[in-house]
This record gives structure tokens, sequence and C-alpha cells, in this order.
């Protein structure tokens, strides 16, 4: 059988500088697992457009498709603020999601022992959490008809719509309820149903798709800015959440911060199988391009080790194997060593990007 293939997209900013780390995870893997990847390389986002004047090209568009994954870095920067939208880097990840039809997010929240002092939360709040979110990611507002800003009279007025159909409903509710019966077996939707009229929509085919075919798995409605306020007042009350494209963009961000650091956090986005029964799948870090600290040997790649460890999970079937990473990682930390982000009000000396990486291989060596 041909190697399982990986397309990686580094993209901008401290893209290029986690991903380097995440190869040495790939090469370790063949190297000692004799698990190999066949791996090629292109470009998104800002590092696109400077080369090819648009966030992605139809050519990287078509290598993604046919990839069994992608994993992708990070995209955007100051200096591609002032281009105009439709080039902006963001339109890169956007196509992607949008054409490989990966319509369910995956945004693990979870607080390693040897970070749970560090949370802004109580240790006890957070030690042990280990939430998931499913984000619609495909519709809503971010790509709902019509939008765009127009003149009303004498001023400017920006639209955008909100907008589901029951069918982009039900299938991200089926994957919520899939991935809770593999976990705790209880999902909790996120809604603004006593606002919006696509907040019922959501809530009833949500409800109708539990009643049919879920009825093992406990199931819960919430408006989404309460479940903003318990995400930081009792998150372990959750296991999964699902919810919408525009409200998981921002809780999973809240989520992230429960766990102390965005450096920490990984994604999945998911579609649907393909031919060989893989889906369509991009993995990537939560955090974004930071430039502040590019180019300087400053960021955490453990977001981006572990979105490679959700892509062994979720696209090749090697649980054991992401574990292993997990695990590794779970060790270095304990060992005490942080990057900069993992520093608390007492500080400490940080190690660098590539030392943490290096940390991680020689733990995943020593686990052997």
């Amino acid at each position: 059988m041909a190697n399982p293939s990986l397309l990686i997209l580094a993209g901008d900013g401290i893209g290029p500088e986690v991903m380097a780390e995440v190869k040495k995870i790939v090469a370790w893997m063949g190297d000692r697992r004799g698990i190999v990847f066949d791996v090629s390389e292109d470009l998104v986002g800002g590092a696109a457009y400077d080369a090819h004047g648009t966030p992605l090209t139809d050519a990287t568009m078509a290598r993604a498709q046919a990839a069994d994954a992608v994993l992708l870095g990070a995209v955007g920067g100051p200096k591609y603020d002032r281009l105009d939208f439709s080039v902006k880097p963001e339109r890169g990840l956007l196509r992607l999601r949008k054409e490989m039809d990966l319509f369910a997010n995956l945004r693990p929240a979870q607080c390693f022992d040897a970070l749970a002092d560090f949370s802004s939360l109580k240790e006890e709040v957070v030690a042990g959490l280990d939430i998931m979110i499913v984000r619609e990611l495909t519709s809503g507002v971010y790509f709902g008809e019509p939008r765009g800003i127009f003149k009303e009279g004498n001023e400017r007025v920006g639209i955008n719509t909100q907008r589901y159909t029951e069918s982009e409903i039900a299938r991200v509710a089926r994957a919520a309820f899939d991935l809770a019966r593999k976990r705790s077996n209880k999902v909790c939707s996120m809604e603004k149903a006593n606002v919006m009229e696509s907040g019922i929509l959501w809530r009833d085919v949500v409800q109708e798709v539990h009643d049919r075919d879920y009825p093992d798995v406990e199931l819960s409605h919430m408006y989404a800015d309460a479940g903003a306020m318990q995400l930081v007042r009792w998150p372990k009350q959750f296991d999964v959440i699902v919810t919408d494209n525009l409200f998981g963009d921002l809780l999973s961000d809240a989520a992230a911060m429960l766990t102390g650091s965005l450096g920490m956090l990984p994604s999945a986005s998911l579609g649907a199988p393909m031919a060989n029964g893989r889906p369509k799948a991009m993995y990537e870090p939560v955090h974004g391009s930071a430039p502040d600290i590019a180019g300087q040997g400053k960021a955490n790649p453990i977001a981006c080790i572990l979105s490679f460890a959700m892509a062994l999970r979720y696209s090749f079937d090697m649980g054991e194997e992401a574990t292993r990473i997990e695990s590794a990682i779970e060790k270095v930390l304990a060992d005490g060593l942080r990057t900069a982000d993992l520093l608390g009000p007492e500080g400490g000396a940080p190690v660098g990007t590539a030392a943490m990486g290096d940390a991680i291989v020689a733990a995943l060596d020593a686990s052997l």
C-alpha cells in the first residue's frame, strides 16, 4: 500500500518555525516506528500572495484536495493589512475550509497536569479539564450572502448574513454525537435561539437528530452567552460542545485560555470521507501567526505538534501513536521545560522553539 500523504502548508509568521518541529516528529515516526508519510510542501496565506499574488493558488488547492491530510501553520501578518479583502492571507485558509467542505472543526481544550497552576482560573477549576468544542466551519455568518459594505443614503452599512440549512446543522450535530459516544456521552448545543431565527432552527434540528439517531447520548441546550459564562465558571461540566461558526470561533478561543496558552491547543477540521475512507481533513494550531515573535525562535511548537497527533488519531487511525506524542509532551512539561508563553509571574529561563521540539523527540525516544 502507498504511504499516507501529508501536505504541509507552513504559512506565515511563526508558522514555518513551529512546523519545523512537527517535521522532526514526522521524521521520528518513520525512523523509529516505521510509519512513513509521503510529505509535500506548498505556500498559503501571505507567503503565497508574495510569490503568486493570491493567498492560495488553484494548484495548491488541488494538492490539498488530493492529500490524505493537510497540516497548516498560520496565516496573516500586519504587512498584509492594506490588501484588498479578497486577497488577504486569511482568504486562503477560508478557501481551503470551504472547497474541501471541512464542516466540522474539532477544538480540544485539555489541561496538562503540569500546567494546571498556570491557568488564570483556580487550579481546581481546570485540573483534569478535557472538553471538545465542535464548531460548524463552512456556513453561518462568515459565508452567508448578502455580505459586504454598501452605501445606504449618506452613510456606509456593513452586512453579514447568518444562514444555515437543516442539512448543514444536522451533519455537524452527528459529528458531535459520534464523538461524544467515544468520550463521556454528553453533548451541549449552544446557540442564541432567544434572539435569532437561525438559533431556533439550530436547536430544533440538533434535537431532532438526537431523538431520531442518538437517544443514548445526553443532550442539553444553552444560549451561547450563558455558555461562555459557564466555561469560565465551571468548565468541567462540559464534555462535547457543538455550536455554529461564529459562536464556535469565540467559545473555542475562550476555552483555549482555560489551559493557560493558545500555544498549547491544536485543532482538526474534518469533512466527508474520501474514496479511501479517510475524511477530508486539515489540522492546524489554534494560535495565529504571532508576528511580534516571528523569526525569533520563541514560539511554542506544542499546539502544532498536537495537531499532528490529531491527524494520527482522526485521519490515520493511529490513536496509540497519538497518545505516545501527547504523553511525551506531558513528560517534557512535567520536567519543567517551558517556552516563553508558559512562564508564570515568577519568570524563569524559557527554552526556544527548536529546543522544545528536540526535548519532545528525546521523550519519544525514551518511550520506546
